[in-house]
């Protein structure tokens, strides 16, 4: 009689831990699916901010915010002026 109680006791804590393992199991599978679909997001936000800090380097977009917000202009030939080091133009010529 006493076997028969201590299997049933058993029986009903082996039934209760095999509930208890299977919701924990389910909600480690939800939080898997979350951090699958929240990554998805962050790899589409990275995507889009990538492409949009390639095209504000562009060389057309410096252009043209050093010319409409600084007021710079491209340098035009009879206003460039050159400037030669003396010392390291002798100091090429005297290796």
């Amino acid at each position: 009689m006493k076997l028969n109680a201590l299997l049933i006791v058993a029986l009903l804590l082996s039934a209760l831990l095999l509930v208890k393992t299977a919701f924990e199991s389910r909600q480690l599978f939800a939080a898997i699916d979350s951090a699958r679909a929240e990554k998805a997001q962050l790899d589409a936000e990275y995507k889009r901010l990538d492409a949009e800090a390639q095209a504000q380097s562009t060389n057309m977009r410096v252009e043209r915010v050093a010319h409409d917000r600084l007021g710079m202009n491209r340098a035009q030939q009879g206003v460039m002026t050159y400037v030669f080091d003396g010392a390291a133009a002798s100091a090429g010529a005297q290796r």
